[in-house]
Formats: C-alpha cells, sequence, structure tokens
C-alpha cells in the first residue's frame, strides 16, 4: 500500500483545499483591479501639469530606463520571432488605449462617460471572442449585462455632458477600440513571452507612435519645456511607471495568459467603482447610494463572467 498518493487520507479522499488556496486565485484579478483603478487618479493629478502625449512620452521612456538596464543585467530571453506581434499588441493597448483616453479627458471628455464608453471593452471582446476560439457561455453573457449595468448606475450621477465635444467622443471609442483589439490580438498571436522583454518590445514601439504626434501637436522639445516639474506631476508620472506601466501590465499580461479574454475584460466592470471608491476617499468626490448599488451589481457580473 505504499504506493498509494500521499494526499490521500485513510478514507481515500483527497483533502479539502485550504482556505488561502482557495482565496489564492482570487488574489491576482483583485490586485489588478485595484492597480488598473488608479489610472484616472493618476490623470486627475498629472494631466494640469502636462499635455497628455508628452506626459505618456515620458511614461513610456521611464519604464525604458527601469526594465532595459535590468533586461540586460539578467539576460532575459528576447522574443525571436515575436517582435512584430509584440509591438503591434503594444501599440494597440499602450500608445492607441493610453492616448484616447488622456486624449479625450484633456479635451473635457468627463471621466464618469469616459469610464462609461472603455467599460463598453468587455461586451466588446464577448463578440468577438470566436474569432480567436472562444466561446461566451449564456451565464457569462448574462454576467456581462450585470457588469455594464453596474457600471452605468456608478458613473450615472457623475456625468456630466459640459464641454463634451465630438472629438472627445472618437477618442474615447478610438480608446475602447484599440484596448480590444490589442486584447484580443495578443491572446490569438503572442500569448506567451517573456514580460520583462516583452513590456521592453511593447514600450518602445508605443515610443514611436506617440513621438511625432507629441512633436506636432504639443509642442515637445528636448528640454520638455511644455511640462510643469511640480511635486504632483513627478508623483503622477512615477505611479504611472511603476505601478500602472510595469505592476498593472505584467499582471494583465499574466491574466491573459491563463484565462480567457473575455474573463480577463470582465474584470474591468469593477475598474469604474473601484476608481469612484478612490475618488470620494482622496479628493471628496460624491457616492451616493446609487453608486453603491452599482457596484454591487458589477460585482454579480463580474463573478458570472469568471466562474468556472
Amino acid at each position: 500500500m505504499s504506493n498509494l498518493p500521499a494526499a490521500a487520507g485513510a478514507s481515500g479522499k483527497a483533502p479539502k483545499a485550504s482556505f488561502l488556496t482557495t482565496l489564492a486565485p482570487m488574489a491576482l484579478p483583485s490586485f489588478f483591479v485595484l492597480l488598473w483603478s488608479t489610472g484616472f487618479i493618476v490623470a486627475k493629478f498629472g494631466l494640469p501639469y502636462a499635455p497628455p502625449l508628452t506626459f505618456l512620452l515620458l511614461r513610456f521612456l521611464g519604464v525604458l530606463v527601469i526594465l532595459l538596464p535590468l533586461v540586460l543585467l539578467l539576460r532575459a530571453p528576447w522574443p525571436v520571432g515575436q517582435f512584430r506581434q509584440i509591438a503591434v499588441a503594444g501599440i494597440l493597448m499602450q500608445a492607441g488605449y493610453l492616448a484616447g483616453v488622456w486624449c479625450a479627458i484633456k479635451l473635457g471628455m468627463p471621466a464618469g462617460l469616459s469610464a462609461l464608453i472603455v467599460g463598453m471593452q468587455p461586451v466588446l471582446t464577448a463578440c468577438a471572442a470566436p474569432l480567436i476560439g472562444e466561446s461566451v457561455r449564456p451565464r457569462q453573457w448574462l454576467g456581462l449585462f450585470f457588469g455594464l449595468l453596474g457600471v452605468a448606475l456608478v458613473v450615472y450621477a457623475k456625468i456630466n455632458l459640459v464641454g463634451l465635444t465630438v472629438e472627445s467622443v472618437l477618442l474615447c471609442v478610438f480608446a475602447l477600440l484599440s484596448m480590444t483589439a490589442g486584447t484580443m490580438y495578443q491572446k490569438r498571436h503572442c500569448p506567451q513571452f517573456d514580460l520583462r522583454t516583452g513590456t521592453v518590445v511593447q514600450f518602445a514601439a508605443s515610443i514611436v507612435v506617440v513621438l511625432p504626434f507629441a512633436l506636432y501637436y504639443e509642442g515637445l522639445d528636448l528640454h520638455f519645456s511644455n511640462v510643469q516639474w511640480t511635486a504632483n506631476f513627478i508623483g503622477a508620472l512615477l505611479w504611472s511607471v511603476l505601478v500602472l506601466s510595469i505592476g498593472a501590465i505584467f499582471l494583465l499580461f499574466a491574466l491573459i495568459r491563463r484565462s480567457d479574454a473575455t474573463k480577463v475584460t470582465g474584470l474591468l466592470y469593477l475598474t469604474p467603482p473601484t476608481t469612484a471608491v478612490m475618488a470620494w476617499l482622496m479628493f471628496g468626490e460624491a457616492f451616493n447610494m446609487l453608486g453603491i448599488a452599482g457596484m454591487l451589481v458589477a460585482v454579480v457580473g463580474v463573478v458570472f463572467v469568471v466562474k468556472k
């Protein structure tokens, strides 16, 4: 009887999973949502002191300054044969998405409405799931509906149409399409690569795309004279580089590797409610019972989407 699995008890039954084992799979998505939700908070701190594309360019450069020496020191493997695919995914998920959202906010797009438009991504991803060989079950469609409803309830009281322009709406829709396309493209064409070197490739490609627009539209020069180097701006920039562009992106890539695209993007339904709580705590922004109800509905929707 010595060849019996060590995990089996006297009754022949495997031991029950511990609480920590059950909780562990939830930790990574929860931490990702928490970090990702700080994006709008960073925009509120940073955009008053620099044009959006210039800020993003500094953010991308900061990532390279930190990661490239580490990649060379650790001799991390470069993605041979995948450079083009990884670069394309990076341009869509970094340059396209971030530039669209930040430029829309700079032009007067209310943060609540911007969150609602970008919050359509899980539904859009679910519609496109068959293109990468994934299917969406009826329960997940129900979860997507609840998630979108929850997002709408959270941002409803915050939506302000004053200053809204056609350009800002189009930029936000562009950001939505770009992030969705990037997620789907990476899931299909380059789901596996070394995160360190792959991130370097993606941000280097994003710099190539953003730089000419910053030069032409924002008067960027070698001295970054269009930037006010205040404490708020430097703090927002450091947070964007270290927490968002390295920490949150690494978590996003890890989630894309191990889960369906629909499940990963379904987590984004939790971003507007989490951001609303942060804005309430940090800036005293209004957060009423309707917003709390929306948070609960969004959580139910995400559970339906990601539950196996």
